[in-house]
């Protein structure tokens, strides 16, 4: 990180946002002026002392500062494939060379679309147009769930904090795996003056877990099953005891509206339920031993099979990793619903995930687990199983919500996962090729296509009709 000459458009963006000159940055970095300006020209490296000395003297965080911009690429490479940007002609190396040079206007850029699409889509539905009243308005237009997955993103979806108050938590309340119920509600009821109340699915149907902060009554719906009687728990055992540590977290500044704000507290409290339900310790012990048999991990922690593909998306512990994940959850429609990337790959912002990829196919098997090799267009190949899920309903009449989950890693880490077993993942022969979504994807012969590729001119043949209709015809 320290070496890559990306680095210097990013002081030159961090100089300017603090409205200092080179003179006046290198004097507090404690280079020269001349030195300085050959860093923010990509002439000389950042080196590792004066990337500490930035640190200390500006508000940067190393984690994300050195980041390549991959991700950020992708979305704006997604963004300019939309029809609106057809006659600029604008190309990869385009998109690259803003993102590197000019990383704050690339968010701009972003936040600009969002507020487009946002205010297209309400026009379209016929619905009255929000934000039309100054840069407030245009600040919500950005989806708080987008917010929350680019926050845990940054966080690489791991909160020390956190796993210490879970870990407190279950030490002071004597929590162990065969009286998980017993000791958290006793604790809720000891340390919060919080107790539980049952409530029939007749009372309310639609509401599983509500807390009622003046009464100090925890009401829990009927419906929930034991697994997730635990988790709810948990959840409200967070959002009490480590509310200080959940406030500090939220004060992010790019958590911009007060609605992704709470947004994310819930996710982080239920980041803490998971670290409750299965410790960091036992949990990454025990995945690694069952060689991440999802299903054993259910078994053994009494845990959903969604709540065992979280939890270990967050074993990104600095000497105590486990595999790094990434995870998507997609309903029937295709809607990413829940994204996260520790392997490496791109998830699409604005589109559909590829058709290609077998979460989608595991709709075809309900409840079973589905593998697959896949390729990405730059080579990259990665080990991915899939399952659907199903959630909600307490009798024949209430509906149930089904959706798939996809966990996957780098095809070097296959070897570690017991679903790879008798597959060769070394190899491209029969690894399944896959792109971001259609919008980006360069490849013409895919049966699936929805769209041209971004590269290619439409030019459509009513003689002649290939596999898909924007695959390019000869003579």
């Amino acid at each position: 990180m320290p070496h890559s000459p990306q680095l210097g458009p990013k002081v030159r963006s961090l100089r300017r946002q603090q409205g200092l000159t080179q003179k006046q940055m290198a004097e507090r970095l404690s280079i020269s002026a001349s030195y300085l300006n050959l860093i923010e020209h990509g002439k000389r490296p950042l080196s590792a002392p004066v990337l500490i000395k930035l640190a200390q003297s500006f508000p940067i965080d190393l984690a994300t500062f050195g980041e390549d911009g991959a991700q950020s690429q992708t979305e704006l490479t997604e963004i300019f494939a939309d029809p609106l940007f057809d006659d600029l002609g604008l190309t990869t190396a385009d998109v690259k060379e803003l993102v590197v040079a000019h990383p704050t206007i690339a968010d701009a850029v972003r936040t600009l679309y969002q507020a487009y699409r946002h205010t297209r889509e309400a026009a379209q539905g016929d619905r009255p147009l929000p934000g039309l009243d100054g840069v407030e308005g245009v600040d919500q237009n950005s989806l708080p769930t987008d917010q929350v997955s680019d926050f845990l993103q940054r966080q690489d979806n791991h909160f020390p904090a956190l796993e210490d108050a879970a870990k407190r938590l279950r030490r002071d309340a004597g929590i162990q795996d065969d009286n998980r119920y017993q000791r958290m509600a006793q604790w809720l009821d000891d340390a919060q003056g919080v107790r539980i109340q049952w409530v029939p699915i007749e009372k309310s149907p639609t509401i599983i877990r509500r807390f009622d902060p003046h009464r100090r009554v925890l009401y829990l719906s009927q419906l929930l099953a034991p697994r997730s009687r635990h988790f709810q728990l948990a959840h409200q055992l967070g959002l009490l005891s480590a509310h200080d540590q959940l406030d500090q977290l939220c004060d992010d500044r790019r958590l911009r509206t007060e609605d992704s704000r709470r947004l994310a507290r819930v996710a982080l409290a239920n980041y803490f339920a998971g670290a409750v339900l299965m410790p960091y310790e036992s949990f990454l012990d025990e995945a690694e031993r069952r060689r991440y048999d999802l299903e054993l991990l259910g078994h053994r922690f009494r845990t959903s099979f969604e709540q065992i593909c979280h939890r270990l998306c967050t074993l990104r512990r600095p000497g105590a990793q486990g595999v790094p994940f990434h995870m998507i959850r997609v309903d029937v429609a295709g809607n990413i619903s829940k994204r996260f990337s520790g392997s490496g790959i791109r998830f699409a912002r604005y589109a559909g995930a590829c058709p290609r990829w077998n979460v989608h196919a595991a709709f075809l098997t309900p409840g079973q687990i589905r593998t697959q090799t896949s390729v990405m267009e730059d080579g990259t190949r990665y080990f991915c199983v899939a399952r659907t899920v199903q959630r909600g309903g307490g009798g024949w009449k209430q509906p149930h919500a089904m959706h798939a989950i996809g966990l996957g890693c780098a095809t070097e880490h296959a070897p570690r996962l017991v679903y790879a077993d008798g597959i060769d993942t070394t190899t491209k022969e029969h690894a399944v090729p896959v792109g971001v979504t259609c919008r980006l994807c360069e490849r013409p012969l895919c049966p699936q296509r929805a769209f041209p590729p971004p590269s290619m001119r439409l030019a459509i043949d009513e003689n002649v009709r290939g596999i898909n209709l924007f695959m390019p015809v000869g003579d």
